[in-house]
């Protein structure tokens, strides 16, 4: 006999079908290996010792504060723990219990809709000005367009364009000074054709710059404000372009100056929801959203919203993340831009774990090896 201990992050499946289990076997037990953790919060006390009974006959189990069996407090927080099949039998039980009870079915069968993808893109960054906080990301007219070539060659899926730098306390830049910048660069674009070669991403949220990059063959609008404004909305309905609505507390100039939430997670998800409302409103049908790391967040947010971004799977919207080189990384271990390549990689290989479809980086040869490396043990 020998007996060996697998990784629980494995793609189970395969392994059953190695062993010769039958297809429906495959999914029961496919389903028993994978858990989850839900954290409630404000559920009514009578529902919390409803939902722990029903738990506890399914062989999950609700974690609640001491006191809610003598319904000590009206409302309280708790943590279901359940695999993928007691969480489906659980969305159907509830479904007739009160104490908003429904309610909460409902959420758990959305998220036991989600599914993480398998195709994850890598999106370069060219910035085209002289302060964007990375240099080495800072490229002119010639050199913009061999840098792309370059990212191109290195695997790039998407090239993001931008004109101004939207660091903390970035100067604000006029619309006809951002489109100089970038107008050179967008019209080699289109007069080269590079857009039959891999997808471009225009940087910005200024109606006159997004509709030239329209016109040059661009098909990707990066938006920091989230689609604030209708014109943006308007323009990515009329090119049938793919809008990405980035999360951002305050703008630039403020964002980092003491940046607050009630709850991260649950703002920056009401958030999308409302612009993602918005958006469809106007007619745009492909939407990612980016949680925007670094744009209005302390550590422990751009933490947290990495560590737990599968919650935003629920909104059946591509993810998107870039910490690329960001100072967070500096937070944890002291490190210049030019020093922040190892920690970029491993907060976006965590991002891709946890359900990621798009990694906006710098360094886009540095990420596809790591990409196919982490894909390699992921179907070992």
């Amino acid at each position: 006999m020998i007996v060996e201990r697998l990784s629980s992050d494995i793609e189970l499946k395969s392994y059953l079908k190695e062993l010769g289990v039958d297809s429906g076997g495959v999914e029961i037990l496919a389903s028993k290996a994978q858990h989850y953790l839900i954290y409630i919060k404000n559920l009514h006390v009578g529902g919390a010792n409803i939902l722990k009974q029903d738990a506890l006959s399914v062989g999950a189990d609700l974690a609640v504060p001491r006191g809610t069996v003598i319904a000590a407090v009206e409302y309280v927080d708790c943590i279901l723990i359940a695999s993928k099949r007691q969480l489906q039998i659980l969305a159907k039980k509830e479904l007739s219990q009160p104490f908003g009870l429904k309610e909460l079915a409902k959420k758990l069968s959305d998220i036991l809709k989600t599914k993480k993808t398998h195709h994850v893109e890598i999106m370069g960054v060219i910035n085209a000005n002289d302060d964007s906080f990375f240099d080495g990301s800072r490229f002119k007219d010639k050199d913009a367009i061999e840098k792309i070539l370059q990212m191109v060659n290195d695997g790039a899926d998407v090239i993001d364009i931008g004109g101004v730098s939207s660091r903390p306390n970035a100067p604000v830049v006029s619309v006809e000074d951002e489109l100089e910048r970038v107008k050179h660069i967008l019209d080699t674009v289109r007069q080269q054709k590079l857009y039959e070669t891999v997808k471009f991403s225009i940087d910005s949220y200024e109606p006159k710059v997004i509709n030239h990059a329209m016109a040059c063959g661009f098909e990707i609008v990066n938006d920091i404000t989230g689609l604030q404004n209708d014109e943006v909305c308007k323009i990515c309905a009329e090119h049938g372009a793919t809008a990405i609505i980035m999360h951002m507390q305050g703008t630039p100039q403020t964002m980092q100056a003491n940046p607050r939430y009630d709850d991260v997670l649950d703002d920056v998800y009401t958030f999308f929801e409302n612009r993602v409302l918005k958006a469809e409103s106007f007619g745009v049908k492909d939407i990612i959203l980016d949680v925007g790391i670094g744009f209005g967040k302390t550590l422990d947010d751009n933490l947290t919203l990495i560590k737990h971004l599968e919650h935003f799977l629920t909104l059946d919207k591509p993810l998107l993340v870039g910490a690329s080189r960001k100072s967070m990384i500096d937070k944890i271990h002291s490190s210049s831009v030019d020093e922040r390549l190892a920690g970029s990689i491993a907060l976006h290989l965590e991002a891709v774990r946890n359900g990621s479809s798009y990694l906006r980086v710098h360094d886009v040869k540095e990420h596809v090896q790591a990409l196919k490396v982490y894909k390699a043990l992921k179907l070992c």
